[in-house]
């Protein structure tokens, strides 16, 4: 005998299956937070003008000089994505519940491991595009200086082999901004005598959806590279980075306190940083930095 599907039953069989999607969302540790800044979107999408100046304090001598944002603005525009399962009204009447747990439990595994996703579209594509400056995020000739007195400034090692990544996570705004315009959410579709698609089909719906987007902070708090990750490239790149200064040329005072690494390079990583000795000699490059697995960074 069919069971006789109830708003009580519906109601139960929501709550089963968010429990399901939950559990699947906390199983996933997601490193999005850890390499962005994240902000709250309250539009379509967010301008950053004031991306072209990093703040520094300077003597107060005579009237304050009031920096305004840059003419030339950045925006993240917000992107909508969902996904969906449809659960059959006979394998409600038959009892077949059980069958979908591990489905859900999945929906909110990629839910909750889709910013990471959205960060990493963007940081795999930072050789090839575009920051707030109009060159690629990295890039060996950022403009650094006053007008008429810029110099080409570089924050990038070329090569051909997988990408690693020099960051600086100790400020406010971090080298990569995840946009939140609506957080990520279990609903339901699901009540016969209102849904024209459980008429229609005979199939309750359920689903996550949400708006995000991912940007580029400032390029100065990370250096990318795709030559080899050894010794002599790392410190290259950390000296670089501590080099780098504002458009007046006073030093910003970064230093790196991370490595982002793939597959390819996560043993390299922990050779060059971890190791007490290299070839018979103390390593001084041990613990100079942290290591972050990143295993959808290419």
């Amino acid at each position: 005998m069919a069971r006789v599907i109830t708003p009580d039953l519906l109601a139960s069989m929501q709550r089963g299956f968010k429990t399901s999607f939950q559990k699947g969302f906390a199983g996933y540790k997601a490193i999005y937070e850890t390499l962005a800044t994240v902000v709250t979107s309250t539009s379509s999408e967010e301008t950053y003008g004031w991306l072209g100046d990093i703040p520094k304090l300077r003597e107060w001598i005579g009237d304050r000089q009031i920096k305004s944002l840059s003419a030339k603005g950045y925006s993240i525009k917000n992107r909508k994505f969902e996904d969906s399962i449809g659960v059959q009204r006979d394998d409600v009447e038959d009892d077949k519940l059980g069958l979908y747990s591990t489905r859900f439990e999945m929906l909110g595994n990629a839910a909750s491991s889709h910013p990471d996703e959205v960060l990493f579209d963007l940081i795999n594509a930072a050789f090839s595009t575009e920051c707030f400056d109009g060159q690629y995020f990295f890039d060996t000739d950022h403009p650094v200086g006053k007008p008429n007195s810029e110099v080409s400034v570089s924050n990038m090692q070329a090569g051909t082999g997988e990408a690693w990544i020099l960051a600086d996570f100790s400020r406010p705004l971090k080298p990569f901004i995840f946009q939140k315009r609506r957080d990520y959410e279990f609903t339901a579709k699901e009540d016969a005598k209102t849904s024209d698609h459980v008429f229609m089909r005979d199939e309750y719906l359920y689903g996550v959806d949400a708006r995000v987007s991912a940007g580029f902070g400032f390029w100065q708090m990370a250096f990318g590279s795709k030559a080899d990750l050894t010794s002599a490239n790392l410190r290259a790149a950390f000296t670089a980075m501590k080099n780098f200064t504002d458009d007046e040329g006073r030093k910003l005072g970064i230093r790196p306190t991370h490595l982002i690494v793939g597959n390819t390079n996560f043993f390299k990583a922990r050779d060059v940083l971890l190791s007490a000795q290299i070839d018979g000699s103390s390593n001084t490059n041990q613990n100079l930095v942290q290591i972050i697995e990143a295993q959808l960074l290419n």
